[in-house]
């Protein structure tokens, strides 16, 4: 986790300046998962970022605890909320694997332009797979560069190790789909853009 938090640290001043580059589909993704949101849900959002997304879900669930493992993107997303006076967002500087919350105790999580940048994403999808209560969701928004750039897999450690960008990981939409199914979720909803853009999954729960 180290490295990779060092380079989240180093950008992310960069990283909140930097516009979203498909709005709509931005927009909608957010529209979509507030049609699943009640208003005494409990939702943890992992690699939050900048706070952007938590922000703009906070008004419909009851509470979001967001983490990243970046110190600086945490700082960052916490003036924000200030700024803006959300009370039911807690931010705070961790990983997935620091975690420690209680079996079936959440309503949602998020993770979105997460499981890519993720050493394990199948432990990571079985521990969600625990957090969440039955019918919970697991909201993901995913680049899966095997479907178009599979070559990348041999050069993501080289910039890995230059420093140049963080731990990547490459696979499909079908193999990100299959690591879900296979921790006994069901796909409620997918949708992606276009075949180069991330996948945009709504994992459920069996109630």
């Amino acid at each position: 986790m180290g490295q990779s938090a060092k380079f989240w640290d180093k950008i992310a001043d960069r990283y909140l300046k930097q516009p979203i580059t498909d709005v709509a589909s931005y927009e909608k993704k957010l529209q979509v998962t507030q049609e699943y949101f009640q208003p005494n849900m409990e939702v943890l959002e992992i690699g939050c970022g900048t706070g952007s997304t938590a922000i703009v879900h906070a008004p419909y669930v009851k509470h979001i605890r967001a983490v990243d493992f970046s110190a600086n993107m945490i700082d960052i997303a916490q003036t924000r909320a200030a700024a803006q006076n959300i009370p039911n967002i807690t931010f705070e500087q961790s990983s997935i694997d620091e975690l420690d919350i209680s079996y079936q105790t959440l309503d949602a999580v998020l993770g979105l332009s997460i499981l890519h940048l993720l050493e394990d994403k199948e432990a990571v999808i079985a521990k969600v797979f625990d957090m969440l209560k039955p019918g919970g969701i697991f909201v993901t928004s995913t680049v899966c560069l095997g479907d178009k750039m599979a070559w990348f897999k041999w050069i993501a450690p080289i910039g890995k190790f230059l420093g140049f960008f963080p731990l990547v990981k490459v696979f499909t939409v079908e193999e990100l789909a299959n690591s879900l199914t296979d921790a006994r979720f069901k796909i409620d909803h997918q949708w992606q853009p276009d075949k180069g853009k991330a996948v945009f999954i709504v994992a459920k729960k069996p109630s």
